[in-house]
Protein backbone atom coordinates (compact mmCIF):
# COMPACT_ATOMS: atom_id res chain seq x y z
CA UNK A 1 0.00 0.00 0.00
CA UNK A 2 1.38 3.40 -1.04
CA UNK A 3 -0.13 6.35 0.83
CA UNK A 4 0.59 9.72 -0.79
CA UNK A 5 -2.65 11.57 -0.15
CA UNK A 6 -2.66 15.12 1.23
CA UNK A 7 -5.62 17.23 2.25
CA UNK A 8 -4.54 20.86 2.47
CA UNK A 9 -5.70 23.27 5.14
CA UNK A 10 -4.95 26.94 5.95
CA UNK A 11 -2.80 26.27 9.04
CA UNK A 12 -0.27 23.64 10.10
CA UNK A 13 -2.46 22.64 13.04
CA UNK A 14 -5.52 22.08 10.88
CA UNK A 15 -3.58 19.64 8.69
CA UNK A 16 -3.30 17.05 11.44
CA UNK A 17 -6.84 15.73 11.93
CA UNK A 18 -7.92 15.14 8.30
CA UNK A 19 -4.59 13.72 7.15
CA UNK A 20 -4.14 11.43 10.14
CA UNK A 21 -7.76 10.29 9.90
CA UNK A 22 -7.40 9.46 6.20
CA UNK A 23 -4.40 7.24 6.91
CA UNK A 24 -6.05 5.53 9.88
CA UNK A 25 -9.20 4.80 7.88
CA UNK A 26 -7.34 3.39 4.89
CA UNK A 27 -5.01 1.24 6.99
CA UNK A 28 -7.87 -0.16 9.07
CA UNK A 29 -9.83 -1.09 5.96
CA UNK A 30 -6.83 -2.61 4.17
CA UNK A 31 -5.86 -4.65 7.22
CA UNK A 32 -9.39 -5.99 7.54
CA UNK A 33 -9.41 -7.44 4.01
CA UNK A 34 -5.75 -8.01 3.06
CA UNK A 35 -4.57 -11.08 4.93
CA UNK A 36 -1.21 -11.01 3.15
CA UNK A 37 -0.45 -7.32 3.50
CA UNK A 38 3.32 -6.93 3.26
CA UNK A 39 4.12 -3.23 3.44
CA UNK A 40 2.73 0.27 3.92
CA UNK A 41 4.68 3.14 2.34
CA UNK A 42 4.17 6.67 3.66
CA UNK A 43 5.15 9.82 1.77
CA UNK A 44 6.52 12.54 4.03
CA UNK A 45 8.86 15.51 3.56
CA UNK A 46 11.13 17.96 5.32
CA UNK A 47 8.32 19.25 7.52
CA UNK A 48 9.38 16.40 9.80
CA UNK A 49 12.52 18.47 10.40
CA UNK A 50 10.66 21.75 10.85
CA UNK A 51 12.00 23.05 7.54
CA UNK A 52 8.79 25.01 6.90
CA UNK A 53 9.26 27.11 10.04
CA UNK A 54 12.68 28.54 9.28
CA UNK A 55 16.39 27.66 9.44
CA UNK A 56 16.83 24.05 10.48
CA UNK A 57 19.81 21.77 11.00
CA UNK A 58 21.40 20.81 7.69
CA UNK A 59 22.06 18.34 6.37
CA UNK A 60 18.92 16.94 8.01
CA UNK A 61 19.21 13.29 9.02
CA UNK A 62 16.48 10.74 9.58
CA UNK A 63 17.39 10.38 13.26
CA UNK A 64 17.39 14.11 14.04
CA UNK A 65 15.36 15.17 17.06
CA UNK A 66 11.76 16.18 16.54
CA UNK A 67 10.14 19.59 16.99
CA UNK A 68 7.11 20.90 18.83
CA UNK A 69 3.81 19.67 17.34
CA UNK A 70 1.50 19.95 15.52
CA UNK A 71 2.93 18.04 12.57
CA UNK A 72 0.80 15.52 10.70
CA UNK A 73 3.78 13.76 9.08
CA UNK A 74 5.05 12.82 12.52
CA UNK A 75 1.62 11.77 13.77
CA UNK A 76 1.13 9.56 10.73
CA UNK A 77 4.47 7.82 11.27
CA UNK A 78 3.77 7.32 14.96
CA UNK A 79 0.44 5.74 14.08
CA UNK A 80 2.12 3.30 11.69
CA UNK A 81 4.76 2.41 14.28
CA UNK A 82 2.10 1.54 16.86
CA UNK A 83 -0.20 -0.18 14.37
CA UNK A 84 2.60 -2.36 13.03
CA UNK A 85 3.64 -3.76 16.42
CA UNK A 86 3.26 -7.54 16.33
CA UNK A 87 2.13 -7.57 12.69
CA UNK A 88 3.69 -9.31 9.70
CA UNK A 89 3.68 -6.21 7.53
CA UNK A 90 6.32 -3.46 7.65
CA UNK A 91 6.32 0.25 6.88
CA UNK A 92 8.65 2.82 5.34
CA UNK A 93 8.56 6.62 5.17
CA UNK A 94 10.03 8.55 2.24
CA UNK A 95 11.23 12.12 2.77
CA UNK A 96 11.88 13.93 -0.50
CA UNK A 97 12.84 17.56 -0.89
CA UNK A 98 10.92 19.74 -3.35
CA UNK A 99 9.73 17.28 -5.99
CA UNK A 100 10.32 17.96 -9.69
CA UNK A 101 7.74 16.62 -12.13
CA UNK A 102 5.27 17.56 -14.86
CA UNK A 103 1.94 16.73 -13.17
CA UNK A 104 -0.73 19.35 -13.81
CA UNK A 105 -3.27 20.59 -11.25
CA UNK A 106 -0.56 19.99 -8.68
CA UNK A 107 -0.44 22.56 -5.86
CA UNK A 108 3.27 21.85 -5.31
CA UNK A 109 4.89 21.84 -8.76
CA UNK A 110 7.93 24.12 -8.78
CA UNK A 111 9.04 23.10 -12.28
CA UNK A 112 5.73 24.26 -13.72
CA UNK A 113 5.86 27.47 -11.66
CA UNK A 114 9.22 28.36 -13.19
CA UNK A 115 8.23 27.27 -16.69
CA UNK A 116 5.01 29.30 -16.83
CA UNK A 117 6.62 32.30 -15.12
CA UNK A 118 9.46 32.21 -17.65
CA UNK A 119 7.12 31.75 -20.63
CA UNK A 120 4.96 34.73 -19.66
CA UNK A 121 8.02 36.86 -18.89
CA UNK A 122 9.41 36.00 -22.33
CA UNK A 123 6.10 36.85 -23.97
CA UNK A 124 6.31 40.31 -22.40
CA UNK A 125 9.88 40.70 -23.64
CA UNK A 126 11.20 40.80 -20.09
CA UNK A 127 14.38 39.35 -18.62
CA UNK A 128 14.01 36.44 -16.21
CA UNK A 129 14.22 37.72 -12.64
CA UNK A 130 14.40 35.53 -9.58
CA UNK A 131 11.23 36.59 -7.72
CA UNK A 132 12.09 35.28 -4.27
CA UNK A 133 13.59 36.78 -1.16
CA UNK A 134 17.08 38.22 -1.77
CA UNK A 135 18.56 35.91 0.85
CA UNK A 136 17.19 32.83 -0.90
CA UNK A 137 19.23 33.40 -4.05
CA UNK A 138 22.54 32.09 -2.72
CA UNK A 139 21.46 29.38 -0.25
CA UNK A 140 22.10 25.68 -0.74
CA UNK A 141 19.14 23.51 -1.69
CA UNK A 142 18.41 19.98 -2.89
CA UNK A 143 15.66 18.71 -5.19
CA UNK A 144 14.01 15.32 -5.76
CA UNK A 145 13.05 14.16 -9.24
CA UNK A 146 9.63 12.47 -9.27
CA UNK A 147 10.94 9.56 -11.33
CA UNK A 148 13.77 8.94 -8.89
CA UNK A 149 11.34 9.23 -5.97
CA UNK A 150 9.07 6.61 -7.53
CA UNK A 151 11.97 4.19 -7.86
CA UNK A 152 13.06 4.84 -4.28
CA UNK A 153 9.55 4.31 -2.98
CA UNK A 154 9.32 0.88 -4.60
CA UNK A 155 12.85 0.04 -3.47
CA UNK A 156 12.08 0.83 0.18
CA UNK A 157 8.82 -1.11 0.01
CA UNK A 158 10.34 -4.28 -1.45
CA UNK A 159 13.65 -4.66 0.39
CA UNK A 160 13.61 -6.14 3.86
CA UNK A 161 16.63 -4.12 5.00
CA UNK A 162 14.43 -1.01 4.70
CA UNK A 163 11.70 -2.29 7.00
CA UNK A 164 10.25 0.15 9.53
CA UNK A 165 12.56 3.04 8.64
CA UNK A 166 12.47 6.52 7.14
CA UNK A 167 14.64 7.65 4.24
CA UNK A 168 15.63 11.03 2.83
CA UNK A 169 15.42 10.78 -0.96
CA UNK A 170 17.10 13.42 -3.13
CA UNK A 171 18.79 13.69 -6.51
CA UNK A 172 22.17 13.49 -4.80
CA UNK A 173 23.49 16.97 -5.57
CA UNK A 174 22.95 20.54 -4.37
CA UNK A 175 22.02 23.75 -6.17
CA UNK A 176 22.11 27.47 -5.53
CA UNK A 177 19.60 29.57 -7.42
CA UNK A 178 22.28 32.18 -8.21
CA UNK A 179 24.05 29.49 -10.25
CA UNK A 180 21.03 27.69 -11.70
CA UNK A 181 18.77 30.67 -12.44
CA UNK A 182 20.95 32.15 -15.24
CA UNK A 183 21.10 28.68 -16.81
CA UNK A 184 17.32 28.44 -16.73
CA UNK A 185 17.15 31.86 -18.39
CA UNK A 186 19.56 30.64 -21.05
CA UNK A 187 17.40 27.56 -21.64
CA UNK A 188 14.45 29.82 -22.41
CA UNK A 189 16.75 32.08 -24.48
CA UNK A 190 16.17 35.01 -22.16
CA UNK A 191 18.32 37.62 -20.55
CA UNK A 192 18.71 37.36 -16.79
CA UNK A 193 18.32 40.37 -14.51
CA UNK A 194 19.06 40.84 -10.81
CA UNK A 195 16.58 39.31 -8.35
CA UNK A 196 13.52 41.34 -7.43
CA UNK A 197 11.29 40.13 -4.63
CA UNK A 198 7.84 39.87 -6.25
CA UNK A 199 5.12 37.71 -4.67
CA UNK A 200 4.03 35.44 -7.50
CA UNK A 201 0.50 35.11 -6.16
CA UNK A 202 0.15 38.86 -6.69
CA UNK A 203 2.04 39.55 -9.90
CA UNK A 204 0.93 36.38 -11.72
CA UNK A 205 -2.62 36.18 -10.42
CA UNK A 206 -4.01 38.51 -13.09
CA UNK A 207 -2.31 36.86 -16.08
CA UNK A 208 -5.19 34.53 -17.02
CA UNK A 209 -6.05 36.44 -20.20
CA UNK A 210 -2.37 36.59 -21.18
CA UNK A 211 -2.06 32.85 -20.77
CA UNK A 212 -5.20 32.16 -22.81
CA UNK A 213 -3.83 34.37 -25.56
CA UNK A 214 -0.54 32.46 -25.50
CA UNK A 215 -2.37 29.13 -25.66
CA UNK A 216 -4.08 30.34 -28.83
CA UNK A 217 -0.94 31.88 -30.33
CA UNK A 218 1.33 28.88 -29.71
CA UNK A 219 -1.36 26.20 -30.18
CA UNK A 220 -1.01 24.90 -26.63
CA UNK A 221 -3.31 22.46 -24.90
CA UNK A 222 -6.21 24.32 -23.30
CA UNK A 223 -5.35 23.57 -19.67
CA UNK A 224 -6.87 26.03 -17.22
CA UNK A 225 -4.55 28.65 -15.76
CA UNK A 226 -5.22 27.22 -12.30
CA UNK A 227 -4.00 23.79 -13.44
CA UNK A 228 -0.66 25.13 -14.66
CA UNK A 229 0.12 27.57 -11.86
CA UNK A 230 1.12 26.90 -8.26
CA UNK A 231 2.09 30.45 -7.36
CA UNK A 232 1.61 30.03 -3.62
CA UNK A 233 4.04 27.12 -3.59
CA UNK A 234 6.53 29.10 -5.66
CA UNK A 235 6.38 31.93 -3.13
CA UNK A 236 6.89 29.39 -0.35
CA UNK A 237 9.99 27.81 -1.92
CA UNK A 238 11.51 31.12 -3.02
CA UNK A 239 11.15 32.49 0.51
CA UNK A 240 13.65 30.04 1.99
CA UNK A 241 16.52 32.36 2.81
CA UNK A 242 18.29 29.54 4.63
CA UNK A 243 19.96 26.29 3.56
CA UNK A 244 17.43 23.60 2.69
CA UNK A 245 18.85 20.11 2.25
CA UNK A 246 19.14 16.69 3.84
CA UNK A 247 21.62 13.84 4.11
CA UNK A 248 20.55 11.15 1.63
CA UNK A 249 23.38 8.75 2.40
CA UNK A 250 21.29 6.32 4.47
CA UNK A 251 19.39 5.14 1.41
CA UNK A 252 22.66 4.94 -0.56
CA UNK A 253 24.28 2.83 2.16
CA UNK A 254 21.39 0.37 2.09
CA UNK A 255 21.50 -0.06 -1.68
CA UNK A 256 19.60 2.71 -3.47
CA UNK A 257 22.12 4.18 -5.90
CA UNK A 258 20.01 6.22 -8.33
CA UNK A 259 21.23 9.76 -9.03
CA UNK A 260 19.90 12.56 -11.23
CA UNK A 261 21.70 15.81 -11.99
CA UNK A 262 19.29 18.51 -10.83
CA UNK A 263 20.26 21.02 -13.50
CA UNK A 264 19.58 18.48 -16.25
CA UNK A 265 16.38 17.41 -14.50
CA UNK A 266 14.93 20.90 -14.93
CA UNK A 267 15.85 21.03 -18.62
CA UNK A 268 14.43 17.54 -19.28
CA UNK A 269 11.16 18.42 -17.55
CA UNK A 270 10.92 21.72 -19.42
CA UNK A 271 11.40 19.72 -22.63
CA UNK A 272 8.59 17.41 -21.59
CA UNK A 273 6.27 20.33 -20.87
CA UNK A 274 7.00 21.66 -24.35
CA UNK A 275 6.39 18.22 -25.87
CA UNK A 276 3.04 18.02 -24.09
CA UNK A 277 2.22 21.52 -25.38
CA UNK A 278 1.79 22.84 -21.87
CA UNK A 279 4.27 25.68 -22.49
CA UNK A 280 5.41 27.21 -25.79
CA UNK A 281 8.32 25.66 -27.62
CA UNK A 282 9.33 29.07 -28.96
CA UNK A 283 11.37 29.28 -32.10
CA UNK A 284 15.07 28.66 -31.58
CA UNK A 285 17.35 30.76 -33.82
CA UNK A 286 19.22 28.78 -36.42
Amino acid sequence: MFFTQLQDKPTWGELVEPNLTMLINVVNIIESIADNLEHISLMQGYKVYGAHYGPFKTPAKENDGGHMPPEFNVDQQQFLEKQQAGKNWTWSALRPSVVGGTALANPMNLVLVIAVYAAISKEFGLPLRFPGKPGAYDKLMDITDSRLLAKATVWAATNIQCANQAFNITNGDLIRWNDLWPKIANYFEMEVAPPLHMPLQTIMGDKVSVWKSMQQKYKLEKHSYEDVSSWGFGDFVFSWDYDFFSDGSKARRLGFHEYIETEQMFFDLFDELKKQKVIPGFHKPG
